[in-house]
């Protein structure tokens, strides 16, 4: 009940920086609810994670690190995941509103290719 109503950063300048010569390319930096409510289902889920998730708004820096850590904790309990098998043709979609994605580089030598889709959503409450 803590994490309800708080707000996070969730900023991908740290992520991105990296990958352009571009000193002028600014990157996608908001603040989301921590906890936020599905649309259709109006079950609450974490909207945190340990890639862009930099701090919880107005909260001393030691507290949010300390917070943002046993969320990223809990989101790992292997009690919430699922893991997909790639086979030929195998086609994976899933809900972003309510779920995390993880993937593992566990298919080497094999070449894993394909293309992402992004459907606009709302904004999370």
């Amino acid at each position: 009940a803590y994490v309800e109503g708080l707000t996070a950063v969730h900023d991908g300048e740290h992520v991105y920086r990296s990958m352009t010569t571009d000193p002028n390319k600014r990157f996608p930096c908001n603040s989301h609810p921590v906890v936020r409510t599905h649309p259709v289902t109006g079950r609450k889920a974490l909207f945190v994670n340990a890639s862009y998730t930099t701090r919880i708004d107005g909260v001393p820096k030691e507290e949010s690190d300390a917070v943002l850590g046993y969320l990223y904790q809990h989101c790992m309990n292997p009690n919430f995941q699922v893991r997909f098998r790639w086979r030929t043709n195998s086609v994976a979609f899933w809900d972003n509103r309510c779920t995390q994605h993880l993937a593992v580089w566990d298919y080497f030598p094999q070449l894993r290719s394909g293309y992402r889709v992004t459907l606009k959503g709302d904004k999370p409450v």
